[in-house]
């Protein structure tokens, strides 16, 4: 029997090489190409606008800056458009091959100023562009939000885009259309970053001072990114400014942040170093009564780039970020992410641009229990090759294709003792590792003047590799249904195999297709519909809600089958005056199988055989996206509502007995069946900007007890069905206004005064309920725990 990818291979490259020979030799044709950057630092501009007016024929610049167009011969202007800055004509007489770079000019700073910004600029290539579930923002745009305790989080302005929640009040985690959080891929310069939370969730780890833009996936997943089956978050790091010194920094009440951009090797290269830190003596404060104890984080953004030449460039940049959380003669926790990149950009002729990235991630977690004496230490470890290409071919057609390799070394713990005489015993985990590959294609093709398509295929394969002992089971059953009990527990274990360093365990091999479709109904308004299918080898074993330092990840293996995910999506857009206002509206349905879940009482920490803890089963999404969105002017902003369902079921399979829930449907952890974001920004003056966010969200589910029996003079609590209750609703409103005095024109110092509410009814939002005796009375009563009330804040920005 032939191979699934042998089957696929010779169809498919056939039919990439009838597109492109019936397009190519057509008529006599040639190419403009060349980058975009901004003229005032010089930094390279993602997702600019380049076509020839009067014609479909045009193009986006890529993750750095690079564009390709392919033209009959004849004259044409040619128009080069970004929201927020000036647009550029250039008349040119297309009979050879060109190279035209342009920089970009910031628009004049008027009350009708561009604030909030979509991906790609010209709407008439919003309208045709196949790409759907695709939200894109600058760091501009970020830093108007208001944010807790003044700090800017992108994290929380992506949770008031549709599709997107959060995992609760203080959480850098997010949802993304029913997903749960380990279902994300979050990038930083194509890094992957396992745990984006500081102070438990607070602060996300990216520094707003540091970052570039961010794109988000929601749905329509490129072929090139792989290994989640929810979205993609795609963060990229400023390359520093290769035209002059430049500071940017603030002073808030809880953190500082400066960042320095500097030219280097005679402007042929520039450097980014961008630091974050918070007072911990203020946060010790809020933990006089346990002692000298202190919360606290700090990061470090780094980015380097120096130009070969013309055609070749190379790029390092890394991130370092580490929390500290200690309360005296109780717990010293210390936990965070590392990475490292570096990349070479090469240009082989006008429509060949590649990217070769050598990419190390790491996150740990460090737990000392002093009362217990023990030391927990834990991490994932990955390194990654991967190596992409566009070719433009025509003016029709863009083939993009790739393959990458990652290998993962994951520690899920080892128990020291901390002191001589401490009592615990040591224990270290199994060692776990494994290999992931993929290789992918993929074509945005103008089939027609109304029809553009987005198609591609990734193949991926993941091999569990050896150096671990692995157990096995009776009747290969890791987890069994004992009737007597009515419940579920370890199987029998009757021996194990060793596997030695690099022999296979078990492999797995999926093929991922992709497609996107955009009709256009009119110059303004188009429909779109999309399947992406994906497959996740890495599980996060985690019985919480959001990500917490204690999490551990595990690979796909002989009982954990890799989950795998078929999305389907149709929407409709339109963008009317003149691009000041757009609407989108989206409908999808996603469903997973392969996805895990624990039995009730599972032990998760510690477990050297966590397939005894956990059952197989399926998920399913799906819901209606709504979002207004008003692009210029005075008032800016978006009005965002989601409409969904997340649910899972668990049978028992090889188990045996009825399953969690008896084998029905339940609600996820981050079902969410209604969520509203109202966000704005207004424009007084020069001087004064105001912004708020209203937030909506219906109570995530949560399971609680419906009843108690006495047994043996025991209180035996009983529970209703899982995540068949809710919390209240979660709402809260923040306003900020932001103050910038008048400064000199001949003068580079530019500071600003930015004030902020957090919460501004000071709703107390439930984190949790919990249930207890109460001592006095004897009667169980609800306790409910609550994070944040109101908190005001105010900051000093500054640039120079």
């Amino acid at each position: 029997m032939k191979h699934p990818t042998q089957l696929f291979r010779k169809p498919f490259l056939s039919l990439l090489f009838i597109l492109i020979n019936t397009t190519l030799f057509a008529q006599e044709k040639y190419t403009i190409r060349g980058s975009i950057s901004d003229i005032i630092n010089g930094e390279t501009v993602l997702g600019a606008s380049v076509y020839l007016k009067g014609t479909t024929i045009g193009a986006t610049t890529n993750e750095y800056g690079f564009y390709s167009i392919t033209a009959p011969k004849g004259t044409y202007t040619l128009i080069v458009s970004y929201l927020g800055y000036k647009e550029i004509k250039k008349e040119i007489s297309l009979t050879e091959d060109i190279k035209l770079n342009f920089e970009l000019e910031e628009a004049s700073n008027t009350l009708e100023e561009v604030i909030i910004t979509a991906d790609e600029g010209i709407e008439k290539l919003n309208v045709r562009k196949p790409q759907m579930g695709v939200v894109a923002l600058k760091a501009e745009t970020i830093e108007l939000a208001p944010a807790v305790l003044g700090e800017v989080d992108l994290i929380k302005t992506i949770q008031l885009l549709p599709g997107v929640s959060n995992n609760g009040e203080g959480s850098a985690g997010f949802n993304v259309r029913g997903g749960a959080v380990d279902q994300n891929l979050v990038l930083l310069d194509e890094a992957i970053i396992y745990n984006t939370s500081h102070f438990f969730g607070l602060f996300s780890v990216f520094n707003n001072d540091a970052i570039k833009n961010v794109k988000l996936y929601k749905g329509d997943i490129p072929a090139k990114f792989g290994g989640r089956t929810s979205s993609v978050l795609d963060v990229r790091q400023k390359e520093g400014n290769n035209k002059d010194l430049a500071l940017n920094g603030g002073i808030g009440l809880i953190s500082s942040r400066l960042a320095v951009e500097s030219p280097m090797f005679n402007k042929k290269g520039s450097f980014l170093l961008a630091g974050r830190t918070t007072y911990a003596q203020l946060f010790s404060g809020l933990l006089d009564d346990l002692g000298n104890s202190n919360i606290s984080f700090y990061d470090l953004n780094l980015k380097t780039n120096y130009e070969i030449n013309e055609n070749n460039k190379v790029y390092l940049s890394g991130y370092f970020g580490r929390d500290v959380f200690n309360i005296s003669g109780l717990l010293d926790s210390n936990y965070g992410n590392a990475s490292a990149n570096l990349r070479w950009n090469h240009i082989f002729n006008d429509k060949l641009f590649s990217n070769l990235s050598l990419i190390y991630s790491k996150y740990d977690y460090q737990i000392i229990l002093d009362f217990d004496q023990l030391d927990w230490i834990s991490d994932i470890e990955n390194f990654n090759v991967k190596y992409d290409l566009n070719y433009y071919a025509t003016d029709k057609l863009k083939i993009d294709f790739g393959l990458n390799g990652i290998s993962y070394n994951l520690n899920p713990g080892e128990i020291v003792p901390s002191t001589p005489s401490s009592s615990v015993n040591p224990l270290i985990l199994d060692q776990k590792n494994a290999f992931e590959a993929g290789a992918y294609v993929s074509a945005e093709h103008t089939i027609t003047d109304k029809l553009t398509a987005r198609y591609g295929l990734r193949y991926s394969t993941f091999n569990r590799l050896g150096q671990q002992t692995i157990t096995n089971y009776a009747n290969n059953q890791p987890v069994v249904y004992n009737q007597e009990l009515g419940i579920y527990q370890s199987g029998t274990a009757v021996g194990n195999a060793p596997y030695s360093r690099g022999q296979t365990i078990r492999q797995f091999g999926n093929l991922e297709p992709r497609l996107g479709l955009s009709y256009k109904l009119t110059d303004k308004s188009s429909v779109k519909g999309s399947y992406t299918r994906t497959a996740q080898y890495l599980h996060l074993l985690s019985n919480t809600i959001s990500v917490t330092p204690l999490d551990v990840w595990t690979p796909s293996g002989p009982f954990i089958e890799p989950q795998l995910s078929n999305q389907y999506a149709l929407g409709y857009y339109r963008n009317s005056n003149d691009n000041k206002y757009s609407f989108e509206l989206e409908a999808y349905y996603k469903t997973t199988d392969n996805r895990i879940d624990y039995i009730d009482g599972a032990n998760l920490l510690g477990n050297n055989t966590i397939e005894t803890e956990i059952l197989n089963g399926e998920a399913r999404a799906y819901g209606l996206e709504f979002l207004l969105r008003k692009n210029k002017g005075r008032f800016t902003g978006w009005l965002a509502y989601t409409l969904a369902k997340s649910e899972q079921r668990s049978f028992g399979g090889n188990a045996g007995g009825p399953g969690i829930n008896n084998g029905n449907w339940y609600n996820t952890p981050y079902d969410r069946t209604h969520d509203i974001s109202l966000s704005g920004v207004y424009k007084l003056s020069d001087k004064w900007t105001f912004s708020s966010n209203l937030v909506y969200q219906t109570g995530r589910p949560v399971t609680y007890p419906s009843g108690q029996f006495e047994y043996e003079g025991s209180s035996i609590v009983i529970y209703d069905e899982r995540n068949a209750n809710r919390l209240p609703a979660y709402h809260r409103l923040d306003i900020a206004a932001t103050y910038k005095p008048n400064r000199r024109p001949d003068k580079r110092w530019k500071g600003e005064w930015v004030f902020s509410i957090y919460n501004l009814y000071n709703r107390m939002n439930a984190a949790s309920i919990s249930f207890n005796q109460n001592y006095n009375t004897g009667v169980n009563e609800a306790l409910r725990t609550s994070i944040f009330g109101i908190i005001p804040s105010i900051t000093y920005n500054f640039k120079f």
